[in-house]
């Protein structure tokens, strides 16, 4: 107690005693967290704790519909849908087979190649395989997921193709489960450990209305594409719901702004008339009479550089609203920071807005942005590497690729990795500079730089010697014109190398 508290209570013991009481209350009630209380300014905050199930199944289908509507309607929504497109997908990935057999790598890349063909991998003969996962990143930001269905066709390259489904066919009237002891869960069953054991598919009539029958697909023929955030979650939430509001707030107000600015961009005039064209007149009461030469304003416009006589004693009032128009440019910029920050990348990856940027910013948000890229490309590898395996299967079992031992190492003959079809550099100059420094310096390998590049390192090797091999043969030096060498190996009579000559 202090100097106060001991006067208090030589006066008033009882109050004394409540003040000392409420006080050691107080320091008791600040050692939990203000964000979890409900004083004041978080009186309306309430919320509760569910599954992630739970949480998710009564929003689900409203969130869907609100970010496909944005989707239609919001630039700032396909932004981001886009800049998630260009750099998980881009121009595309190409296969590169790792057996030890350089011939065999070949013949199944040249397989694969035919295969991505739209008449080959797609069911419905529309999209190559590049444009299908290009379609998947998308409806995975908006959607929330989409389903590959791998259906064996006796048609095309290989008896194998996909089938791309939305999340919406997913029968969520089934309640039968085909195995006992599993259960359904938004049209999918799963076994005790929550794990997916079959999907029912819904089905339509010709009309798209009526619903049959849904169609019953075994799990090990579904790869389905979505991003799980909980354990406890087993179906999708729309990538984009974070920040579907304010999306939706940045295009109201910059409605707002337009109609706005459209009124005050409006011109009236109105004539103030001395005198009417009926009525009273200066003859008196009564119509005009016949031959009055004074004019009627109906129907007139304005035009620029117009002139016009008036009649005596009218007068031209101007009505040219006024006001000062919304600054919407630093608002915008500021809610586009926000939903670029909401999905992990930046505000000039969304807006394409390179106006305040320098080099080293523009490369730090590279740099940023990638690593939330990453994470959709590593997932979207997985589902790459599932539909590639079924692909050198399906090849090995129709006699398309021949593998003698295939099914005694199977491993060894599905090892292979995929190359990102590079991006153009930003300072070709000071790019290149990094990546030589990088390679002199063991930082990085010729064939990681390769890879990087969107190309295979053996492959690039070999363009490089044949390109080499051409110039000799013709008598030109292309080893100093490509890559500025002062002296060149000449081999010997018997086949070994000289000491290299210096180029005169």
């Amino acid at each position: 107690m202090n100097f106060i508290d001991h006067i208090i209570a030589a006066i008033s013991p009882e109050a004394a005693y409540k003040r000392e009481s409420y006080r050691q209350a107080y320091e008791a009630l600040r050692q939990y967290y203000d964000a979890g209380d409900y004083s004041r300014a978080n009186a309306n905050w309430r919320v509760m704790n569910a599954s992630a199930e739970n949480t998710d199944r009564y929003s689900r289908d409203n969130v869907r519909a609100r970010a496909r509507d944005l989707e239609r309607n919001s630039d700032i929504m396909n932004a981001v849908i886009g800049a998630y497109k260009r750099n998980v997908v881009g121009g595309g990935y190409q296969i590169q087979v790792k057996t030890d057999d350089p011939d065999l790598n070949k013949q199944i890349e040249k397989a694969w190649k035919k295969w991505c063909k739209k008449q080959n991998c797609d069911v419905t003969g529309t999209q190559s395989l590049n444009q299908m996962i290009r379609m998947a990143v998308k409806r995975k930001r908006v959607d929330g997921g989409i389903l590959f269905v791998k259906r064996y066709t006796s048609d095309g390259y290989v008896p194998f193709k996909l089938q791309m489904i939305e999340v919406d066919e997913l029968d969520l009237t089934a309640m039968q489960p085909k195995n006992a002891g599993n259960k359904i869960i938004g049209g999918i069953e799963y076994n005790a450990y929550n794990r997916p054991v079959g999907y029912f598919i819904r089905q339509y009539d010709i009309d798209g209305f009526s619903q049959r029958e849904p169609v019953y697909v075994e799990a090990k023929d579904v790869i389905f594409y979505f991003t799980k955030n909980r354990p406890s979650q087993l179906r999708e939430i729309s990538d984009m719901a974070p920040t579907i509001p304010r999306i939706r707030d940045i295009n109201e107000f910059m409605m707002a702004v337009s109609v706005k600015e459209r009124i005050e961009a409006c011109l009236a005039v109105f004539i103030k008339k001395a005198l009417p064209t009926s009525g009273i007149n200066p003859y008196g009461r009564g119509n005009a009479p016949a031959g009055d030469p004074r004019i009627s304003y109906e129907g007139k416009t304005i035009s620029p550089g117009m002139i016009k006589e008036m009649n005596a004693g009218d007068e031209v009032q101007v009505v040219n609203p006024s006001g000062q128009g919304s600054d919407a440019t630093n608002f915008a910029k500021l809610q586009q920071r926000l939903v670029g920050a909401g999905q992990g990348i930046s505000y000039e990856a969304v807006s394409r807005d390179m106006a305040e940027s320098t080099y080293s910013s523009t490369r730090q948000g590279l740099i940023e942005d990638e690593m939330t890229y990453k994470e959709e490309k590593e997932l979207l590898m997985e589902i790459l590497d599932e539909i590639y395996e079924t692909f050198v299967i399906s090849a090995v079992l129709s006699g398309k690729i021949d593998i003698p031992r295939f099914w005694v190492d199977k491993d060894r003959y599905l090892d292979h990795e995929w190359i990102q079809e590079p991006k153009s550099w930003i300072d070709p100059q000071k790019e290149s500079n990094a990546t030589k420094t990088a390679m002199q310096t063991g930082q990085k390998t010729f064939k990681q730089i390769a890879a990087e590049n969107g190309r295979d390192w053996r492959s690039q090797i070999d363009d490089m010697a044949e390109v080499l091999a051409y110039g000799k043969e013709k008598g030109v030096d292309m080893g100093g014109v490509v890559f500025g060498q002062t002296e060149d190996p000449v081999p010997d009579e018997g086949g070994g190398d000289e000491t290299k000559r210096k180029k005169e």
